[in-house]
């Protein structure tokens, strides 16, 4: 005689999507249902794709609301959301420095071109050109 078909009902798809939404991995939710693993997947795929984003959304809706409200718990739940969901950090990192263009990284070099030569302290940089009109 063959195993009767498995139907589950509604209590059973609510409880499974709940589980799902808390993080219980699969494996154990057949246990508590007293069902193979393949067989919870075949009737609550819905549930189990939906739960954890559903349990998500509500938790995103509780903190936003207590984000709102203000207050000592509405302030770090404000902090808690904008560095979770728009990259806030608590430190800057230092600002790049941009690249030299071209001439500005030749004028650097014929500035420094004699450091740690035996040309350095020859010559003065400023006095290298002769005046332009006397």
């Amino acid at each position: 005689m063959a195993r009767p078909r498995f139907e589950p009902t509604d209590t059973q798809r609510r409880q499974v999507e709940a589980m799902a939404g808390y993080g219980i991995q699969q494996d154990e939710i057949a246990i508590v249902l007293a069902i193979d693993p393949k067989t919870l997947r075949r009737h609550f795929r819905e549930e189990l794709d939906t739960g954890t984003i559903k349990a998500n959304a509500r938790v995103a809706e509780s903190l936003f609301k207590t984000a709102l409200k203000g207050g000592r718990e509405g302030t770090t739940a404000a902090i808690f959301w904008l560095k979770a969901r728009a990259g806030w950090a608590e430190y800057r990192p230092p600002p790049r420095e941009r690249p030299l263009g071209k001439k500005e990284a030749a004028l650097l070099a014929a500035e420094t071109a004699g450091a740690g030569t035996g040309w350095e302290g020859l010559l003065d940089p400023l006095d290298t050109y002769p005046p332009l009109r006397s």
